[in-house]
């Protein structure tokens, strides 16, 4: 399958493009894969999403990987926020907490399914939002 064409930096396009590329991976298991690092993948779905759409309202933000900040930044300029995407600040831990070598538990099978259904709303939430 061919990649997306590639947009500039600032286009919530090329934003989309890379949270969409960064979903089909979390959910892509591989053997010699630990779930840690596609909840990783879903994390950063989630982030890039949740900046396309700010991208789109001319939001400047900073870089940061705390969805809850992220979103508390749209819900400033009046954006209103499903619960549903709400919900995947969750997902925030899955950029630093179990990203490197650490005594954390396992990410389960579970909680694989659940960052990879909450990733799933967020870049769906922006599509619908920026109508892609």
């Amino acid at each position: 399958m061919k990649p997306p064409e590639r947009l500039p930096p600032d286009d919530p396009r090329e934003w989309l493009n890379r949270a969409r590329s960064n979903l089909a991976q979390a959910r892509e298991q591989l053997p010699g894969v630990y779930l840690e690092d596609l909840c990783f993948n879903a994390q950063q779905a989630a982030e890039k999403a949740v900046k396309a759409v700010m991208i789109s309202r001319r939001i400047d933000f900073p870089y940061v990987h705390d969805l809850a900040h992220l979103m508390s930044i749209l819900e400033d300029v009046g954006e209103v926020l499903p619960g549903t995407v709400r919900r995947a600040e969750a997902l925030t831990q899955f950029a630093w907490a179990t990203r490197y070598p650490s005594t954390h538990s396992p990410v389960s099978a579970n909680e694989h399914l659940e960052a990879v259904e909450l990733a799933e709303a967020v870049v769906n939430w922006a599509a619908e939002h920026l109508r892609l």
